[in-house]
């Protein structure tokens, strides 16, 4: 899959050093999958959270962090919508971000 707004990602673990090492292992893992369909991402993914309009929810860290994404799975690409900490997620709109 190939990966949009990779800078936001490097922008949050600069503030958040404990989260580089867990988004870049994710960034790895997604980069090399080609998902189809939803069911494809939690197969990998079994904590991963399924949305509607395309967006998954994923947990980052042991949960610390939440990491939204839409997905255009005919193109093979994930945008990335948010990234922050579990509190910040609680105060947005997962499926509107």
């Amino acid at each position: 899959m190939r990966v949009i707004a990779v800078k936001t990602l490097r922008a949050f673990w600069m503030s958040h050093p404990d989260a580089e090492l867990p988004l870049k292992m994710w960034l790895d893992e997604v980069r090399k999958a080609q998902w189809r369909q939803p069911s494809e991402i939690k197969a990998q993914y079994r904590n991963a959270s399924i949305l509607k309009g395309r967006r998954v929810v994923f947990n980052i860290k042991g949960n610390d962090y939440r990491l939204v994404v839409a997905v255009a799975f005919v193109a093979g690409i994930l945008y990335v919508k948010f990234v922050g900490t579990h509190e910040e997620y609680d105060r947005i709109d997962a499926q509107s971000v």
